[in-house]
């Protein structure tokens, strides 16, 4: 055996169990980093040399240990499913979000909103009829008034939440198109750097890291999904078209009504600004903003009309038939905001009535006061086709659908907690594994520090103390 060669195996293991020391020490300091993989030392021996030679044979047991490579401990499976995960997860969150919204702009959980308030005027109907030729008639009529002018702001008010709640939304999906272009664009930035970097031959974990990090966040704002290359790049896909290809990233952008008032003629889309192509299959936060957009708070923006022109043709319909304080035939008690000849809604019904004189509260001509038509009117609230039916069913569908929301994202996100946790398990830094490679090392560095004292000791009897 060669001694000088016990001297090199020694030395290539002072220097791989060194590089195991600060690889455990870079994984224990980063232990609370977010997003942080941990890495493995790959230790691989080095034999003798395997061609044969006539003044150079070698045993193979003096070769010593080299660093093959720096691994990041990852499961690619568990990475892609966390971020199959996190967009799902991501959506129905914000789905949850906005039916809790559009809950309180309608007041479905309010106990003095307008279903309250319908009861109310129904009630005021009930005391005309009740009463119609009293002294106190006119107050009574005044009531009638009051309360379907209150009945009619909460609609209009109704009508304006709901609007503010998409133009907030509207903001917010633009927002999130930046964060995507940003985004894409730091990630095929990385990319150019990861691929430098492993060409030259320098470490790039971190950087990998960093990208990971950034596609999980398009992952939930997308449903991105990511395609690992051979040169160490990562490209995303988006609907199945390409948003970064190695160190390029394209960009989308978004159009459409930014008014409620205009989502039916101008619907909010997504497109490539490359081509001005649709960009399908968007998932994650931006396709929940899509859908409120132009599906839940358009739904329920059309079924509290429908609320407002049930009540606009139900109380004129029978108006009309009744007969005013003077003794004329009734007028349209509601109608659109006057000039205005547009369709009645939740936000241009208005009440046309001003004066008590012209409440049709009779049902019979001549002047005479005897409420039967007053009573009519007051049993819309319990017919069929009335404007509480109307809210009832708004607020029976608009509570089913934020329930099934609630409970979809409450599951997604306990499942979505499992795959966390099996990716940290996985690629988290565990402080009692690092302890125990970190005496491993130690103990390894300390025995090759030997093996190179032996040696020494060995050579200086074989120098200076034998021969003459």
């Amino acid at each position: 055996m060669s001694t000088f060669s016990g001297l090199s195996g020694a030395l290539s293991s002072l220097y791989a169990q060194r590089r195991g020391l600060d690889v455990t020490g870079q994984n224990i300091a980063n232990a609370n980093t977010d997003g942080y993989s941990r890495q493995r030392v790959d230790l691989q021996s080095v034999g003798g040399s395997a061609v044969p030679a006539m003044f150079s044979v070698s045993d193979g047991t003096a070769g010593g240990v080299t660093v093959s490579d720096v691994a990041r401990i990852q499961d690619a499976f568990l990475e892609a499913r966390g971020r199959i995960e996190h967009a799902q997860n991501t959506y129905l969150a914000d789905q949850n979000r906005v039916y809790t919204n559009v809950q309180q702009a309608i007041g479905a959980l309010n106990t003095t909103g307008l279903q309250k308030q319908l009861t109310d005027l129904w009630g005021a109907w009930h005391d005309l009829a009740n009463q119609p030729g009293s002294a106190i008639d006119g107050a009574t009529r005044g009531q009638v008034i009051a309360r379907s002018q209150t009945v009619v702001d909460t609609l209009h008010a109704t009508h304006d939440a709901l609007a503010s709640l998409y133009s907030t939304t509207r903001e917010q999906l633009d927002s999130y198109v930046t964060e995507v272009n940003t985004t894409a664009t730091q990630v095929a930035q990385l990319n150019q750097a990861v691929i430098r970097g492993t060409q030259a031959g320098l470490p790039v974990n971190e950087l990998a890291d960093q990208r990971d990090q950034l596609v999980m966040h398009l992952a939930e704002l997308t449903g991105a999904t990511a395609v690992p290359r051979a040169n160490g790049s990562m490209d995303l896909l988006l609907g199945g078209s390409s948003l970064v290809s190695g160190d390029v990233a394209r960009q989308i952008q978004v159009s459409g009504a930014g008014r409620l008032d205009d989502v039916a003629t101008q619907p909010v889309t997504l497109s490539w600004t490359d081509n001005s192509a649709g960009v399908a299959g968007v998932g994650g936060q931006v396709a929940s903003s899509l859908d409120a957009l132009n599906t839940v708070i358009p739904n329920y923006s059309g079924q509290l009309d429908q609320v407002a022109v049930a009540l606009h043709d139900t109380v004129n319909a029978q108006h009309m038939l009744g007969y005013d304080v003077n003794g004329n035939p009734g007028t349209a008690f509601f109608g659109p905001v006057p000039p205005s000849t547009v369709a009645v809604t939740a936000g241009s019904i208005s009440v046309l009535i001003t004066n008590t004189n012209d409440v049709a509260a009779s049902s019979t001509p001549g002047g005479t006061r005897d409420g039967g038509n007053a009573d009519l009117i007051a049993g819309i609230g319990t017919s069929a086709p009335g404007p509480d039916t109307a809210f009832r069913s708004l607020v029976a569908n608009l509570g089913i659908a934020a329930q099934q929301a609630d409970r979809r994202a409450s599951v997604q996100d306990t499942l979505t907690k499992n795959v966390d946790s099996a990716r940290t398990a996985q690629s988290g830094v565990n402080l009692d594994e690092e302890m125990t490679n970190l005496i491993a090392f130690q103990r390894a560095y300390q025995a090759a520090s030997r093996v190179i004292t032996t040696i020494d000791s060995t050579l200086d009897t074989l120098i200076n103390h034998t021969g003459a």
